[in-house]
């Protein structure tokens, strides 16, 4: 049987959470036909009676050209599809859409986070699983909550295609949502991944009562070691000075509407780990992240103090005072210290 005909009209969002619902409601409030799959089927009929998602995104509501569905049919004839499904899950949901998929066909990646075990970033599987599509990284400051109140705010699409990202800037661009376009993919997927793990350091911090003064050296100190890790992995490191990296940094690490931030707020109220994620109720793709960055770090050999310390506060129960005591006492380098590629590529 032959497939149907791609619909340019028709969009595909994987995914039933808080930033796949956002994105659905761009799109759709631009005049696309919308279909956002999700596994739960009470979640989807609520959605679609309710215009909007109770669970995730509650008091937003729902634009007309948006449908809630549990089959990935809509998947095939989909000019563009978003994969908003935890890192954990995200290859098995693909696979079970790579049947479905055509030449030609985009897919965005929106998870911000790293799959266990290969280290491997959400574009990267998606082109390991249907090479046959173009591939696509949406990564920025987008508070979801924010957007489903229609504050400002931008984002960045990157891609090697350059009329992926043309599309997706017209599918998403609104008077409150602006795409901006970048090349640099890996840099881009990146920096949404690592700065969750600095997001649960700033909301520790807050919850400890520390200052303004330490949030900033945080957040700088966080940022140069994104640079040094992500130019050590092949990104970038200018990447890091626009909206997917020190954009989504501030936000994250400054925001209580961050899941990353919150864990962290709970850790330094003396939660344990599985309670402030038990009570958070969604993913916080900042814990993963650090367990998998602290092993690939060891393993290259890259220096970063902050992973470290925080590695041996969340998993390894270590006071945070003695944690703390131990980076402040550390040897004491250059303030600048961002990595930067030579023409051949290399650090």
């Amino acid at each position: 049987m032959s497939k149907p005909s791609i619909d340019a009209n028709t969009i595909s969002v994987l995914g039933g959470g808080s930033f796949g619902t956002a994105l659905a409601n761009i799109a759709a409030l631009n005049g696309y036909r919308v279909y956002q799959w999700m596994r739960n089927a009470e979640q989807a009929e609520q959605m679609n009676l309710e215009r909007e998602n109770k669970r995730y995104l509650p008091g937003f509501e729902l634009a007309p050209g948006h449908k809630a569905v549990t089959t990935l049919d809509a998947v095939s004839r989909s000019q563009v599809v978003f994969v908003s499904i935890p890192s954990r899950n995200f290859r098995e949901v693909v696979q079970q859409v790579v049947p479905l998929l055509q030449p030609g066909q985009m897919l965005i990646s929106t998870t911000k986070g790293i799959e266990p075990g290969s280290f491997r970033l959400m574009s990267q599987i998606l082109a390991e699983e249907a090479p046959h599509c173009r591939v696509g990284v949406l990564s920025g400051p987008n508070l979801a909550k924010e957007i489903g109140t229609r504050q400002l705010t931008a984002t960045v699409i990157a891609s090697e295609h350059t009329g992926l990202c043309n599309q997706i800037q017209t599918i998403l661009h609104c008077d409150f949502f602006r795409v901006y376009a970048g090349s640099d993919m890996y840099g881009v997927e990146l920096g949404g991944a690592l700065k969750n793990i600095y997001a649960i350091a700033a909301g520790m911090s807050s919850a400890l009562g520390m200052g303004e003064n330490t949030r900033s050296m945080l957040m700088t100190r966080s940022l140069a070691e994104m640079s040094r890790f992500a130019v050590r992995m092949g990104a970038d490191p200018l990447t890091f000075l626009g909206l997917a990296g020190v954009g989504d940094l501030i936000v994250t690490c400054m925001s209580p509407l961050s899941r990353n931030y919150r864990v962290g707020f709970a850790l330094g109220q003396g939660r344990n780990l599985d309670d402030a994620v038990e009570e958070l109720g969604e993913v916080a793709e900042g814990v993963n992240t650090l367990k998998y960055v602290k092993a690939k770090a060891d393993e290259l050999e890259v220096y970063m103090p902050l992973v470290q310390g925080l590695y041996k506060v969340v998993f390894e129960g270590q006071p945070v005072d003695r944690v703390i005591g131990g980076m402040m006492m550390a040897a004491q380098g250059d303030d600048v210290a961002f990595e930067l590629l030579d023409r051949s590529g290399e650090a």
